[in-house]
């Protein structure tokens, strides 16, 4: 039988129970790839751990790459047999086809964004002199590759108005080069600054150059996979070639700690943070560079708080004052003051005390201090004095969440996009004056939210917990549990999950379909306790939350079982596989996405050994036990039916490397107890985080077919 055959669906009118769970779809086996087993054993104090598909963490491997090759045939060729497949990829492109800006910055007098016209498959740069002129484009990254394979990775132009410093990647990669060009004419400098990661320029007041973070670099097979450790900080002179940068700050006793530097508005004072990993607990660390115009780069650098006891982020300064916003004695946040030559706590004047709520992100913009709280997970904006006095609530345009803000401490306004379930990622832009909030180039998305409506609802985990969700479905839902259901969570890395708009949920409403969030413990919707309380030995508990939503959603008859499907990316890839391996009978079908899947390994590639921290490591003997016991990879039981399952990964995915999903989706198949589709698409020159618009459209419409295809939505 062709593999185009025997991927083909075929409906039953009767189902055998002992093959398939009551009221799920029969389907004709797939011919999997063969994956070759090997007998390596790993001993973990003890414990002995077989790893048979060791071989496909090998990137490079011929044999690596015929078996990527077998498995997306296998995966399109069952794809193909979708009716719904082309449709929503028809209506993908119909709702995402619209011009759409990221929130703007001011430098220098001027605004520079990034703006897509809808199709395009990156954002172009523009720079605007006021807010009705005509744009100047600046860069369009479109013509940097034929298939958008080279990533713009971010844009700074020097506070002098002078240069544009910009970053692009190769597939996205999280490895960068940054370029600069001169702005008055957009001429290419001879400027290229390598191996940059998880770092951005940050530039010195006078425009003479940039610090920023860079790594060794890695062995010319060992690019996408080698451990991120050892940044240091350098700082870059225009026109200079980056062999000559000036090493300003490292840490070789604590190689796999991230450092990051950052200038103030007024050039005064360059700020160090140093976090383990993603820790979000950080050192703060600064030098006095004196005068703007004419800094003093190798000015001493000093230690401000040094016990890594709590988050210290500063949002800049009011001449020796500095203002920050942190969690010592606060772990819902509090911002605070501090006179540099003075940082003992107990002079901290409070500006915004810790409340009922969490902080989310605060800024400085116009002299004022502006605060964005999270009220179960819907946000609000307040205006404070830099002395802590409330100057006023900033009006929303609705029930939702602010995502960006961008501000300036000297311009009386702030910038901030706002979105919900039901309404497109605008950009407003508040005014000081009018105290009015107006939108800027606002979308205009060919959807008619008027037949939905969102609903909050709170529920117990099991261990008594009330953990919030949001339902998006049509207003007047009948409840009889037929409604083909997706549920989505992230639950770590104090990530909080908000309400946001995607064409693919609209789709997905408009045939039908039911929409629920899960604001799971590991996030920050609550603070550093909800935090700590899905991180480490306590993991199981955003499992247990996850597992509680779907409980609900079939108790109060939103779906059942045979109609329900769980969705995660990344750190929420590994919640959905360890989940559909403890309950696979709550579940028809998974989309783990890029996900952490061998809980034993992580650590050894790429950005892993920076979550150490979140999910501890195998090579500490109690947290080996730990991460053990829900490892996806590893807790495969053959002869369990579970969820149709389709994993997606990317060839340049240096952050989770795709060894992941290979290695979990070959123990899947090879477990699988009954018909369910097990299947993995891996897409090439893109990576954890980018994705040209084409190729988003079209793995977003098979992910979200196989999904409607088997949780029952024919139409």
């Amino acid at each position: 039988m062709s593999l185009a055959a025997a991927s083909r669906i075929i409906l039953l009118a009767t189902v055998c129970a002992t093959a398939v769970p009551s009221g799920a779809v029969a389907q004709s086996p797939i011919a999997y790839p063969h994956t070759r087993r090997d007998a390596v054993v790993d001993d973990y104090f003890g414990t002995k751990v077989p790893d048979p598909y060791r071989w496909l963490e090998d990137q490079h491997s011929p044999e690596t790459a015929r078996w990527v090759a077998a498995e997306n045939k296998v995966t399109f060729d069952y794809l193909a047999t979708i009716p719904l497949r082309s449709t929503f990829q028809r209506e993908l492109t119909r709702l995402t086809n619209v011009p759409r800006v990221t929130t703007p910055r001011r430098v220098a007098g001027k605004l520079y964004y990034s703006k897509n016209r809808g199709l395009q498959n990156q954002s172009v740069v523009y720079e605007q002199s006021t807010l009705t002129g005509a744009p100047r484009q600046l860069i369009d990254p479109n013509t940097l590759s034929p298939d958008g394979s080279t990533a713009l990775a971010g844009y700074d132009p020097s506070p002098d108005g002078k240069y544009l410093a910009y970053a692009l990647s190769v597939g996205g990669s999280d490895w960068r080069e940054i370029h600069v060009r001169r702005l008055s004419d957009m001429h290419p400098l001879a400027d290229t600054v390598h191996w940059v990661k998880f770092s951005g320029p940050a530039w010195t007041r006078d425009g003479r150059g940039f610090f920023y973070t860079r790594y060794p670099a890695p062995a010319r097979d060992s690019v996408l996979t080698a451990k991120a450790i050892n940044g240091k900080i350098y700082y870059h002179v225009i026109g200079t070639p980056d062999r000559d940068d000036r090493l300003i700050y490292s840490r070789p006793d604590r190689p796999d700690w991230y450092l990051n530097a950052d200038v103030t508005e007024d050039g005064r004072f360059l700020f160090i943070t140093m976090n383990h990993g993603t820790e979000p607990n950080n050192l703060l660390l600064v030098a006095d560079l004196g005068h703007g115009a004419r800094p003093a780069i190798g000015a001493p650098i000093h230690v401000l708080y040094g016990g890594n006891d709590a988050e210290y982020v500063p949002l800049g300064n009011v001449g020796d004052t500095i203002i920050m916003q942190t969690t010592a004695n606060a772990p819902k946040r509090r911002i605070v003051s501090f006179v540099v030559t003075d940082t003992a706590r107990t002079h901290w004047h409070s500006v915004v005390p810790q409340g009922a709520n969490v902080i989310e992100a605060s800024t400085l913009a116009g002299g004022r201090v502006v605060t964005q709280t999270l009220e179960d997970v819907k946000s609000r904006l307040r205006m404070y004095s830099t002395r802590g006095a409330l100057v006023r609530d900033i009006a929303l345009p609705g029930i939702g969440a602010v995502g960006t803000m961008s501000a300036r401490n000297d311009t009386p306004e702030l910038f901030y996009s706002f979105a919900s379930y039901l309404a497109p990622n605008t950009v407003y832009r508040y005014d000081f004056a009018t105290n009015a909030s107006t939108p800027f180039q606002a979308p205009h998305v060919p959807f008619d939210a008027s037949a939905y409506e969102t609903r909050q609802v709170f529920y117990t985990s099991k261990d008594g917990t009330r953990v919030p969700m949001f339902i998006t479905a049509k207003k007047g839902l009948t409840l009889d549990g037929s409604h083909p259901t997706i549920l989505y969570a992230y639950g770590g890395f104090d990530i909080s999950t908000t309400p946001s708009f995607s064409p693919s949920v609209a789709v997905w409403l408009e045939h039908g379909g039911v929409y629920a969030e899960a604001n799971i413990r590991g996030g920050g919707e609550y603070g550093d306790a909800w935090h700590r309380a899905g991180m480490l030995d306590e993991k199981q508990n955003v499992f247990d939350d996850f597992i509680a939503a779907a409980e609900y959603l079939i108790r109060e008859h939103y779906t059942s079982p045979a109609h329900l499907a769980i969705h995660g990316y990344s750190n929420g890839g590994l919640l959905v596989g360890a989940v559909e391996e403890q309950r696979p009978d709550l579940f028809a079908a998974a989309y783990p996405g890029a996900g952490v899947m061998d809980m034993l390994r992580y650590d050894k590639f790429s950005a892993g050994i920076g979550w150490v921290p979140e999910y501890g490591s195998s090579s500490n003997p109690a947290q080996f036990k730990t991460i053990y016991k829900y490892s996806p990879v590893h807790n495969v039981k053959p002869g369990t039916c579970y969820p149709a399952t389709i994993v997606t990964t990317a060839d340049h995915d240096d952050r989770v490397v795709p060894g992941h999903s290979y290695k979990f989706i070959a123990a899947l198949q090879a477990a699988q107890g009954c018909r369910r589709p097990t299947l993995i698409r891996v897409e090439t020159n893109t990576s954890h985080g980018y994705m040209p618009t084409d190729k988003s459209i079209a793995q977003t419409a098979d992910v979200w077919a196989f999904t409607a295809w088997n949780t029952g939505m024919r139409q």
